[in-house]
Order: structure tokens, then sequence, then C-alpha cells
């Protein structure tokens, strides 16, 4: 059995292709319903017998990472991470000089969250991938190992499936737009591009149709892109894909 974690995650989309080809998943975040992986309501099943559970956990409090979640699991194989980039991202410098203002350490503090993601993956000795937009983590951690933008993993989304599931007036069919996000990573198998044509580089649907700070609109932004995430199913767990041929 493959178990996969996966920190700061409301939507799902990154372990999806491996919950649909029999991986186990845990999805963690603020804004999940359920505390307790019993629920009946916490847990997504597919044919395969993969699933995903979606879990309910102040990741802000880091005893969370490092104490109450791995006493829940005795064996992880790959964890996935995307910390809130709030206080990191770099196109939100306007706001940095006031942030600091009233707090001198939110960016370390922020910056600390991505690093117990890695120390939670080293405690089981396991590959992890940390996504963030372009962001000061690359000065108050270390430079990103990857980087990419959603439309260079666009072909491995089929034609059939082109459009978006959940949010197809915000997203692009098979995500043919930029956005250049950086991965942070460790025993991460960076996938081979298969890009479709970008509708419009340096924008898309996203931004001239989304705005404010809603939790609906952080969660469209922050959303793993589709073909990426089908791309590291096939880079990552290839004995997933074969499994499920059988």
């Amino acid at each position: 059995m493959t178990t996969i974690i996966s920190f700061y995650d409301y939507t799902g989309e990154m372990v999806k292709p491996a919950a649909k080809a029999g991986a186990t998943c845990f999805c963690y975040d603020i804004q999940h319903e359920y505390w307790q992986k019993e629920h009946p309501n916490a847990t997504t099943h597919y044919p395969s017998g993969g699933s995903i559970t979606y879990l309910r956990a102040d990741l802000h409090d880091l005893g969370v990472i490092l104490c109450e979640i791995p006493a829940e699991h005795k064996e992880v194989d790959f964890v996935f991470g995307f910390p809130v980039c709030t206080d990191l991202a770099v196109s939100g410098a306007a706001h940095f000089a006031k942030k600091r203002e009233a707090n001198p350490e939110f960016q370390e503090l922020a910056a600390g969250h991505a690093m117990m993601i890695a120390a939670f993956a080293s405690m089981y000795d396991c590959p992890y991938m940390i996504e963030n937009p372009v962001s000061v983590l690359s000065t108050l951690w270390r430079k990103p190992e990857y980087t990419f933008h959603p439309f260079e993993y666009g072909g491995y989304i089929p034609e059939s499936e082109a459009k978006h599931p959940t949010w197809p007036e915000y997203i692009p069919d098979r995500d043919a737009y930029s956005k250049k996000t950086c991965l942070w990573a460790e025993g991460f198998k960076m996938p081979e591009k298969r890009p479709v044509p970008c509708e419009s580089f340096g924008s898309s649907k996203q931004h001239r149709k989304l705005g404010g700070k809603s939790a609906k609109t952080k969660n469209i932004r922050s959303a793993t892109p589709r073909g990426f995430a089908n791309a590291v199913l096939q880079s990552n767990f290839p004995w997933l894909i074969i499994e499920g041929t059988r």
C-alpha cells in the first residue's frame, strides 16, 4: 500500500491521480470539516481501492505536524506540501513593511511551516515536494530545485477531459495558462514536460476574473494544475500505474 500525506491541501488535486490509481492519501487543511479519519464522510473512495481522507488540522501549530499527525501514521511513502504563501509570495511585497511592523518575524514564521513539512518527511525518510509561487522562501530557506508553468504539463490532460471539472469558468482548458511555480524537493522526480499552447503568457482567466481575498479565490489560485498532478503520478509512482492495469 502506498501512503501519501499532503499538507495545506484543501482541493486534493495533487493526490487525486494517485488515489484513483490505488494510493491511500490524507489531505490536511484547516478548511476541512472533519477531525477524525474514522468519520464516514471524511473519505472519498475510488474503484481502484485508493482513497483520499480530508482532515481538519491547524498546521500553524508545529506540534500538530511533528507530533500529532505522525502518531496517526506508521508508514508514509511521499509528502506534498502547499504552505500558505500570503506572507511569502513576492506578489505581496507591497504589504511586507506593514506586516513587519506588526510582527518582525512574520516571514520567518511562515517559512518555518515549509521547513516543518520537510522535517516531517525526514521522519519517514521519504521523498517530498513543497510548492510555493516565487517567494522569499528562496532567501529564508534555499532556492527551489524546480520551477514550472501549468501549461507546460497540459499535455497530460486528455482532450476528452480538457475542461476543469470544478472551475471551468476560471481555469483554461488543459491548464493552458502561465503561473511560475517553484518546488522545493528531495527524492522527487520532476516529470517531463508536455506543453500545450498558452492562452496568454503572464495572464490568465484567474487573474482577470478573480478578485479579492476570499477563501474561494485563494483555493482556485492555489489549486494544483491537473496536468502536473497527472505527470507527477507517472514520474514518481509508476508502480501504481502498472498495478492499475492488472
